[in-house]
């Protein structure tokens, strides 16, 4: 029954109160927190499309694009490989500036603060669910329940300290060398397709060289995930964690090291030192005996930088997280009943030949491991969706498109597919939430640099305000292409069988360098300079501002709800009333004690020193009762 209705409720809100009760508090915060994740997308997703579609309207008013499509400009660009490659027109490459437009625009400054202020408008408002249903859940005076068993010294713990610390190190370096890897096959790649007679080929090497290489990257991530979260897994075991509280955390801290720096190196690489190390004319840098380093696209980076990170963002979450979810525990079942049918015993007695019972089909699922698997698929698209967001807009978009398929597919895997797990209580997500928080501070870093490194953003911006004649966007093309003296080329690099070789005194290539007729010839230009101030002084203003709002937002949103706060309120006034009351006739009963004492003074001493040690123990045991009552509800 479940089975069939899990897709068809995809719209309605989840019944996280029924969770909890069928799987406890820490399976019930998770589809909580997924819930209240995928709503946020909603506005992101938004937001996102408008500012793709901004870029859209724009893109035939924009100059700089305009200038670059136009055939009369006659910009002859420098070849982009040794003595194979010939001098090219920089019309050519008229595509992939209007491609670029679309996501390296003014817009995309707006998104990245506003996503910034999502992620932390995200995470209070998490917080103040996660306080409502802890309130709810009778959660608030839940404190965790430490074993002291484990007796291990720092002696017995260092063998294990200095393994995860060596391992995890090897780990780091094997992604990067992975990456590097990569970047041999871009280099050897382009260098092998420039040397092709087919002018097809040659044509779109860049495009092929792209494609190949982000898909050779996505498969290494897949593959090296799976091997992390094992490694990750028998390092937190031979550290011999006191509790198993300590040992989720230390897992989980590893295991989200080696993915993050699994998933995010590429990117990283093409968003901020792929065209950075490749020199100029007549002085690249070479590696590997001849290979110059690889260039940017003419329309920068950051539109590869977008290819990159939508590719492996879907890849991951279409593969790794729909995929293995679904065919990987379906390949497991079906193993098990293939086995189980050749175990079986050909002759069975009349017992055994009734239909199975629930217990017995419920233990043949699949054994629940945690959900740390779960957390950090999602924490890893959170990664996507904040940290190079100014590249991509429509990451909002895909994610929540993929989360609603991943709730209902993580709703069918625990109902149906494995086995009920042991229910555990649990007052919030631990340290997910500070991983998260994390990661939204690094997101403003990360966009600011985006921007004013791998966009053209603050270039325009400095060319339009500091360069430009009539205050427009004229002549910016132009303004960012220096001059090379083609006779400076090194012997032996330059182009073989050139149509128009002898035509060509002067080649052009993106950077601000002294003109080729200038004392200072080829050296950094004032207005390299310039432009690398104006980058810095946006990181620092932009960085500064994000933080400040965010923390202003973090200020207005109380972290307590206004009806849950008023309902403690309410609760601690019934406690002190019902204290004093209790009070109250405790010194009405002392005051009947002391009247009837007053009444009966003709008695004998001895009788009267026995009836006050009566009252005194009364007294002290009445007292004692009332601490105890005081301190208990207090303490909630």
């Amino acid at each position: 029954f479940y089975e069939n209705k899990l897709y068809g409720v995809f719209y309605k809100f989840q019944p996280i109160d029924l969770i909890r009760k069928y799987f406890g508090e820490k399976i019930g915060l998770y589809f909580a927190w997924l819930g209240l994740y995928t709503e946020f997308l909603i506005p992101s997703s938004v937001v996102g499309i408008f500012v793709f579609l901004y870029g859209c309207i724009t893109i035939e008013s924009d100059i700089p694009s305009k200038e670059m499509c136009d055939q009369r400009n006659a910009f002859t660009m420098c070849p982009l490989c040794d003595k194979f490659c010939d001098y090219w027109n920089l019309s050519s490459a008229c595509a992939t500036a209007r491609a670029s437009h679309l996501f390296d625009n003014p817009a995309t400054v707006f998104f990245s603060i506003f996503m910034a202020l999502w992620a932390t408008m995200f995470l209070e408002q998490w917080k103040r669910l996660q306080m409502r249903l802890s309130y709810f859940w009778d959660l608030t005076g839940l404190e965790e329940e430490e074993d002291e068993k484990d007796k291990l010294t720092w002696n017995d713990r260092i063998p294990g300290y200095a393994a995860n610390c060596g391992l995890i190190l090897f780990m780091i370096m094997l992604t990067f060398s992975a990456v590097f890897g990569v970047i041999v096959y871009r280099i050897t790649t382009a260098a092998a397709l420039s040397f092709s007679t087919n002018e097809t080929t040659r044509s779109n090497v860049r495009v092929t060289v792209t494609a190949t290489a982000v898909i050779i990257n996505l498969v290494v991530i897949l593959i090296l995930d799976e091997i992390y979260g094992a490694v990750a897994k028998w390092l937190t075991e031979i550290e011999v964690p006191k509790t198993e509280k300590a040992f989720e955390e230390r897992l989980i801290l590893k295991a989200f090291l080696l993915k993050f720096v699994n998933s995010y190196a590429p990117i990283f690489y093409v968003a901020f030192f792929k065209g950075r190390f490749v020199g100029r004319p007549g002085h690249y840098v070479y590696v590997f005996d001849g290979y110059r380093m690889e260039e940017c696209a003419p329309g920068g980076c950051l539109m590869e930088l977008c290819i990159q990170l939508s590719i492996i963002m879907l890849g991951k979450q279409l593969i790794q997280n729909n995929l293995f979810e679904i065919g990987i525990p379906y390949l497991k079942k079906l193993f098990r009943k293939l086995k189980d049918g050749r175990t079986e015993p050909k002759e069975m007695n009349t017992n055994q030949s009734k239909d199975p019972q629930q217990w017995d089909l419920d233990y043949s699922l699949e054994p629940f491991t945690g959900l740390t698997p779960e957390y950090m698929e999602m924490i890893i698209q959170f990664g996507f969706v904040t940290l190079f967001v100014a590249s991509f807009p429509l990451a909002p978009l895909f994610a929540l498109l993929n989360n609603i398929i991943e709730v209902r597919l993580d709703a069918k895997k625990f109902v149906t597919e494995l086995r009920r797990p042991d229910t555990v209580r649990a007052k919030d997500i631990g340290i997910w939430y500070n991983i998260l928080s994390g990661i939204g501070k690094l997101s403003v870093i990360i966009n600011a640099f985006v921007i004013a490194v791998t966009s053209d953003f603050i270039p325009r911006l400095m060319y339009q305000y500091a360069y430009s004649q009539n205050g427009t966007m004229h002549g910016f093309i132009n303004h960012t292409l220096s001059y090379f003296n083609v006779s400076h080329l090194k012997a032996g690099t330059q182009p073989e069988n050139s149509p128009f070789a002898q035509d060509v005194l002067f080649c052009r290539f993106k950077d601000y360098r002294e003109p080729p007729w200038s004392p200072n010839q080829y050296e950094f230009s004032k207005q390299y300079w310039a432009v690398l101030s104006a980058r810095l002084a946006f990181v620092i203003l932009f960085q500064n501002l994000v933080m400040f709002l965010s923390v202003l937002v973090d200020w207005m949103i109380p972290d307590i709800p206004k009806d849950i706060s008023e309902q403690i309120k309410k609760e601690k006034s019934v406690l002190v009333d019902f204290f004093l009351k209790e009070e109250h006739e405790k010194l009405k009963l002392i005051e009947s004690f002391i009247t009837r004492d007053k009444h009966k003074q003709k008695s004998g001493t001895k009788d009267q020193k026995s009836r006050s040690a009566s009252f005194c123990q009364f007294d002290r045991s009445q007292k004692g009762s009332v601490a105890s009552f005081s301190s208990q509800h207090t303490e909630v």
